[in-house]
């Protein structure tokens, strides 16, 4: 594996209303140590509207406010980042991409080489949905399928995404006691995937059916996806720096 996709959701990034420091430090961390392993790190962020919401309380139901507050939040947040990854010695850089961008071949040429500028003088791309344009990832993906798209058009191995969640069960754990985890997995049913999102924070707007789209999208194209807790980090550095799975899901054909 030489290149590798990480994606943190709202829900991780998100306590009390605004950005966890702790949990942004313990990510970053993990990035620097990926990196250091040899690796390409491409990180895929939400938070900018939860960052924005810490400074202006506006009615998040309403689509035209949660672009506002993506727009207050991204330079936030983006502050945040650039602060915690000095601290290993790292640049961070801002890409805002769109699903637009993914639908043009010449857009996504160019991104694709600004990406790879980047990633060949050690600077990690943080990416994240250009909320205040487009409404689509705002509304239903949390950012899973925009993932799912930089991992297959940026040359990525596998996509990582870090949740509230720490694997894919055969039922919801939180309802089921005797819910049970995949640790690897290969077809999804396709009445799974076009269940209805059901967001897990008030932040989040994604759930588990917008992961296994993005299973699904990269499966479909002989690439990988790991889903593991992004509140333990304890599977993902596991998986990713040893080569062990200790927890965890991995899709993979």
């Amino acid at each position: 594996m030489k290149r590798v996709v990480i994606k943190v959701g709202s829900h991780v990034l998100n306590e009390a209303g605004e950005v966890s420091k702790e949990r942004m430090l313990a990510l970053v961390e993990l990035v620097a140590q990926v990196q250091k392993s040899g690796k390409d790190v491409i990180v895929v962020s939400s938070g900018a509207v939860s960052s924005g919401y810490s400074k202006l309380k506006l009615d998040k139901s309403l689509i035209r406010n949660k672009q506002a507050l993506a727009a207050i939040g991204q330079p936030l947040l983006l502050k945040m980042y650039q602060d915690k990854f000095e601290r290993f010695g790292m640049l961070c850089s801002q890409v805002l991409l769109s699903a637009s961008d993914f639908d043009s071949r010449k857009r996504t040429k160019h991104a694709k080489a600004a990406i790879e500028v980047l990633l060949a003088n050690k600077v990690v791309p943080i990416i994240n949905e250009n909320d205040v344009t487009a409404t689509e990832e705002l509304v239903f993906g949390d950012n899973d399928r925009l993932s799912a798209h930089t991992t297959y058009h940026f040359d990525a191995d596998m996509l990582v995404i870090l949740s509230d969640i720490d694997a894919y069960y055969d039922k919801d754990p939180r309802e089921h006691s005797d819910a049970r985890a995949f640790k690897r997995h290969s077809f999804i049913d396709q009445e799974l995937l076009e269940q209805t999102c059901k967001p897990s924070s008030e932040f989040a707007t994604g759930g588990i059916v917008t992961k296994l789209q993005s299973a699904q999208f990269l499966l479909k194209r002989d690439k990988s996806m790991f889903l593991a807790s992004g509140f333990d980090l304890t599977d993902v550095k596991s998986f990713l720096l040893e080569g062990v799975q200790k927890g965890g899901t991995l899709f993979s054909v």
